[in-house]
Order: C-alpha cells, then sequence, then structure tokens
C-alpha cells in the first residue's frame, strides 16, 4: 500500500476501501456483559496495527458500521465478521474504492448514550434506529451525520476510542422497558391480581 501525504491528517492512500455493513446483536452478543467493551478494545488494537480506520454505531439490537483500509484488509475483516457469532444477518451495504479516508482514527457509538441525538432533526427523522428498513439514499444520510459528529469531536479532541463500558444487553432491555412501560406495569398488575386470586381460593378451601 502507498499514501500521498498531501494532507497530514488524512493522507490519501492509492489501496483505499471502504466497507459499510449492517448486522443483528444475537442473544449470544446480548448475554456478553461486556460485548461492546470487547470490541472497541479488539478493534482499537487490530485497527491500529492494519491502518484500518472507520465507526460502528449500536442501537436497537443492530450494528451499524463503516471501515476503511485496503481492499486485502477489509475483505479479511469481512470473513472474520461473518464467523462472528454476537452477530447476525449481515448485509453489506458497499465494498468500494475511496480517494479519502471519512475518518482519521476509530469510534464506537451507541445511539443509545447520545444526547446529540435527541437534539438532531435529521437523526429524529432516521430514529427509531432500524437501517434493515432504510434505503440507499438513508444509509448515507446517517454515515454523514455520524461523520460529522466524529469530525467534530475530533477538533476538541474527545474521541470515544476507549472501551466504553457498558453493556449490550442492559441498553436493549433498558429501552425495551422504557418503550413499553405501561406493557409492564399492566402485566405486573394482572400477574399479582392471579397470584391473590390463586392464595384465596386456596385459603378459601381450607376454612
Amino acid at each position: 500500500m502507498s499514501a500521498i501525504n498531501n494532507n497530514s491528517t488524512n493522507p490519501v492512500t492509492l489501496d483505499l476501501y471502504e466497507l459499510i455493513y449492517i448486522s443483528r446483536i444475537t442473544p449470544s452478543g446480548l448475554s456478553g456483559a461486556s460485548t461492546l467493551n470487547d470490541i472497541a478494545e479488539v478493534s482499537i488494537k487490530n485497527n491500529k496495527a492494519d491502518n484500518m480506520t472507520g465507526i460502528i454505531c449500536y442501537g436497537n439490537g443492530c450494528f451499524f458500521q463503516c471501515i476503511e483500509g485496503t481492499e486485502q484488509v477489509l475483505t479479511n475483516l469481512k470473513n472474520r465478521l461473518l464467523t462472528d457469532n454476537r452477530h447476525k444477518d449481515l448485509k453489506i451495504l458497499e465494498f468500494s474504492a475511496l480517494t479519502k479516508r471519512r475518518f482519521t482514527g476509530w469510534s464506537l457509538r451507541s445511539i443509545e448514550l447520545e444526547h446529540w441525538m435527541n437534539n438532531d432533526a435529521k437523526v429524529k427523522a432516521l430514529m427509531p434506529f432500524e437501517p434493515y428498513n432504510w434505503s440507499s439514499d438513508q444509509h448515507h444520510q446517517f454515515l454523514d451525520i455520524l461523520q460529522g459528529c466524529y469530525t467534530g469531536q475530533e477538533k476538541t479532541g474527545d474521541i470515544d476510542t476507549q472501551p466504553v463500558k457498558y453493556s449490550a444487553l442492559g441498553l436493549t432491555l433498558s429501552r425495551v422497558v422504557s418503550e413499553h412501560q405501561a406493557f409492564f406495569l399492566i402485566q405486573t398488575v394482572l400477574g399479582l391480581a392471579i397470584v391473590l386470586t390463586l392464595l384465596w381460593v386456596l385459603l378459601s378451601d381450607k376454612f
């Protein structure tokens, strides 16, 4: 691989490709309390060694990732992703040549924890986070939003390349609970009513 360093912060690489994909987290991935932390730690190490850059976003049980590197490196990564039991239904959205990197480092984001998501009209238009239902234009629109957020944080030196210390299972469950509070409340009340009714029947038979 060769590069033309016409920009020290974002060199133009001759053999540069972009891999964009989506996938769904599996029960195995959910059951691992540190799934997202493990992804962050391993990716930071491997991506730096292979000169890969990009971003991965997790939310609503889905992953959205854009990764940049040489064609061979990305092909090897794609083959590893296909055998990773932490996700399923992997769908390649794009695997094409680039003239310039979108990202100069690597970042993992969770839309569950992003406060900026609540204030961005473009993001709201794409919520709830269901990338499998998006059109090609919407995939690119979301990637542009992520790139803009990354670039803004890069200027302040606040890129989250460190392990993020949260649980995929906890995030997913908390989201489900928050969206269905009324349902769970009703089910809880009905459950208690059934238990009390059974106790009343059992006790009444004894008297």
